[in-house]
């Protein structure tokens, strides 16, 4: 049992089960029932004051009569939670008539400020306070003035009511508490779940524009060793030689992706150092072992001066541009083209020419493009990419990079 079930008896029953079950009345709690007691046992002892002091001089029918109704009153408090409204109003009457039905009169009066707001309140006490004036003059007390009597029964009304609406107020504060500390759980576990979707988004793009460049190598080269069965050994040996090495690179891409998800401490299996703008050129001069022709023309002449993470999102430009050329493209010469300076941002173009013949589509096409514009986006850049005017297809990125 935790401490929030061991407290559970000290809170009130509406707090407990907020509207019951199934549109039912709470039930109530053991504070419930040690409030409901202690009210019936104060308006039992304010019915037995008024009893005693009208003994003195009220007739002993009249003394059984109040004895009768006062009881019946105080038993009646128990029914206050379901009906406080009908039982104020009762009693609001009654206790004008019944001096012993007074204190179970102003229980009732308090239950009602507690449950209800003023506009239902307001008529229950106008009725209650017309009961204090009329109680003095239908059963005057001798020892008792009538304008202190008057006064008496006007200040313990007001000081019920009053009372019973500062509970109101409280209990009303408790919940706007309450529902503000559920409602910021409830944000706190949706930030959560979309952090979560953000890193998985995260990862799956960066597994996708990592491995889709080596996996095309292997695709390539294995399809030519496939269709090109005669060929030289020395082509054979370096068509495999390029698999082999894409297969290595690709599964210390992956270790190196997969590393992102493992516990704190554990061990990485070796990371090696993000691809930057001073990469681009081995990258280059992969696709170029691999038989792509690519033509690099870079007028930035220090690449180690671009932010490191403005340097990886290019890499990653220009390795799927270079992926989607060798896929829906190939054979074709591709023009990777980056210019810029600090101040005016980086641009990054890879343009290929229209392929000779068709090309079979390739399933899942376009979706590296999605992550890339999303990459562009998150880095405060742009990315078009689409049919070229002259030709062929082209893609072109901008990324600010600051002065």
């Amino acid at each position: 049992m935790t401490r929030t079930d061991r407290q559970r008896w000290l809170l009130p029953s509406h707090l407990v089960q907020p509207g019951g079950t199934g549109g039912a009345r709470p039930r109530r709690t053991v504070r419930d029932w040690v409030v409901d007691v202690l009210v019936f046992l104060l308006a039992a002892l304010f019915g037995l004051v008024a009893i005693d002091a009208g003994a003195r001089y009220d007739s002993a029918a009249v003394n059984l009569t109040d004895q009768v109704v006062g009881a019946l009153a105080c038993c009646s408090l128990w029914l206050r939670r379901r009906w406080p409204v009908a039982l104020a109003a009762v009693l609001a009457v009654v206790g004008a008539l019944v001096p012993a039905a007074a204190g179970a009169m102003l229980a009732s009066l308090f239950s009602v400020a507690v449950r209800r707001p003023f506009r239902d309140l307001a008529w229950i006490v106008a009725l209650a306070l017309a009961g204090a004036v009329a109680t003095v003059f239908v059963r005057p007390d001798p020892e008792t003035g009538r304008l202190l009597g008057i006064v008496l029964g006007v200040a313990l009304t007001l000081l019920a009511v009053a009372w019973g609406m500062l509970v109101r107020a409280r209990r009303q504060l408790v919940e706007a508490l309450r529902e503000r500390a559920e409602r910021a759980e409830a944000e706190a576990e949706l930030r959560a779940a979309q952090a979560q979707r953000l890193a998985r988004e995260a990862i799956a793009r960066e597994m996708h524009d990592v491995l889709a460049h080596r996996l095309t190598l292997l695709s390539v080269h294995a399809g030519a060793l496939e269709f090109r069965p005669d060929a030289p050994p020395e082509q054979i040996a370096r068509a495999a030689g390029v698999i082999r090495d894409s297969a290595h690179d690709a599964l210390q891409d992956l270790r190196e992706i997969i590393g992102v998800l493992r516990a704190p401490g554990e061990d990485g299996g070796g990371d090696r150092p993000q691809p930057t703008l001073a990469t681009l050129g081995e990258l280059v001069d992969e696709s170029r072992a691999a038989g792509m022709r690519v033509v690099l023309d870079s007028t930035v002449h220090d690449p180690g001066a671009v932010p490191a993470a403005t340097g990886r999102t290019v890499y990653r430009i220009a390795q799927e541009g270079l992926t989607n050329a060798r896929k829906h493209a190939p054979g074709t010469e591709v023009t990777v083209t980056l210019s810029g300076r600090p101040g005016d941002g980086l641009t990054v173009e890879v343009r290929n020419p229209a392929p000779a013949g068709t090309v079979p589509h390739v399933p899942g096409s376009g979706q590296g493009l999605i992550g890339l514009s999303e990459r562009a986006a998150l880095a405060g850049g742009r990315l078009d990419h689409g049919p070229a005017p002259g030709g062929g297809f082209a893609l072109t990125a901008w990324l600010p990079w600051p002065p």
